[in-house]
C-alpha cells in the first residue's frame, strides 16, 4: 500500500461515511479496484473511520459538550435541551443488536452479495420514508423527544447488516418519527460518535497485531484525508439535505448496487 492509495481510500471514507449511501460498499468497491484487500486493508479502514469520527466531534463540539453537561449550548432560538439520555436511548437498540449478532454479521452477512441486497433495500426504505413521513414536529435537535430517539435507535439496527448504511437507516427512521431532514441528520451525526468510536476501538484492539512502524505514514495519510474530507462533507450535507431530500441518494444506491454486481460479484 502506498500514500496515494491511502489518500484515495481516505477520500472515499470521508465522502461516504455520513451520507446515506453505504461507506462499507464504497470502501469494498474502492479496495477491489485498487487491489487493496486483506487484513491490512481492514485495519486501515478502522483507522480512517476514526478520522471521520473526529470530524463530527470538530463540527459539533459545542453541542457535544452541552450533551455531556460541560457547557450550556444556545442558538438563536433556544437553550440546548438535547441530553445524553436522548443519545443513550438512541444507541441502546443498536448496542444490544451488535452484541447479540456480532458473530453472525462478521462471519455470515459480511459479503458482496449482502451489500448489493442491502443497498437496494435501504434505497427502498429511504423512498418509503420520504413518501410516508408525517409533518415534522422536531425542527431542531432540542425538540427531539425520547420516543423519537428510540424510534431512530430501532431503525439504526438495520445498519448492523453491511451495506445498509447507518445514515440511511437513521435518517429514514428520523423522518418517519417526525424529525425534519436537518434535525434527523444532526441527530444521526452526533449519535454516530459513541457508536463508531466503540466499534472502531473494539476492531482496532483485535487488529492491533496487524500494525507495524512501516504502516504509520500511510495510515496517517488516510486518517488525515478522511478527517478533512469528512469535515467538508458533513457541512455540505447539512446544507444540501433540506433541498434534495433522500430520493437522489436512494437512486444513487440502486446505481451503486448495479456497479457492485458488475465489478465485485
Amino acid at each position: 500500500m502506498d500514500i496515494l492509495t491511502a489518500i484515495i481510500m481516505g477520500i472515499v471514507e470521508g465522502l461516504t461515511e455520513f451520507a446515506p449511501v453505504s461507506s462499507t460498499g464504497h470502501l469494498i468497491l474502492a479496495g477491489h479496484l485498487l487491489d487493496f484487500t486483506g487484513e491490512s486493508a481492514k485495519t486501515f479502514e478502522i483507522i480512517i473511520q476514526l478520522g471521520s469520527i473526529l470530524a463530527v466531534i470538530f463540527v459539533f463540539w459545542r453541542r457535544i459538550l452541552s450533551i455531556l453537561g460541560l457547557k450550556k449550548y444556545q442558538d438563536s432560538e433556544s437553550v440546548g435541551t438535547l441530553s445524553i439520555f436522548h443519545i443513550a436511548v438512541g444507541i441502546i437498540p443498536f448496542g444490544v443488536g451488535g452484541v447479540l449478532f456480532y458473530d453472525l454479521i462478521k462471519n455470515v452477512l459480511f459479503s458482496p452479495a449482502t451489500v448489493v441486497i442491502t443497498l437496494i433495500i435501504g434505497g427502498l426504505l429511504m423512498l418509503a420514508a420520504e413518501k410516508l413521513k408525517p409533518k415534522a414536529s422536531a425542527e431542531t435537535l432540542d425538540q427531539v423527544t425520547y420516543r423519537q430517539a428510540l424510534t431512530v435507535g430501532f431503525f439504526q439496527c438495520f445498519a448492523l447488516v453491511p451495506g445498509f448504511s447507518r445514515s440511511g437507516a437513521t435518517l429514514s427512521g428520523g423522518l418517519l418519527a417526525g424529525m425534519s431532514h436537518k434535525t434527523a441528520s444532526e441527530f444521526t451525526f452526533i449519535m454516530a460518535v459513541p457508536i463508531m468510536f466503540a466499534a472502531s476501538a473494539k476492531d482496532l484492539f483485535e487488529s492491533w497485531n496487524q500494525l507495524g512502524a512501516q504502516d504509520i505514514p500511510v495510515f496517517a495519510a488516510g486518517f488525515v484525508t478522511a478527517f478533512i474530507v469528512a469535515l467538508i462533507a458533513i457541512k455540505f450535507f447539512l446544507r444540501l439535505i433540506n433541498k434534495v431530500k433522500l430520493i437522489p441518494f436512494a437512486i444513487y444506491r440502486f446505481g451503486l448496487a448495479i456497479v457492485f454486481w458488475i465489478f465485485i460479484i
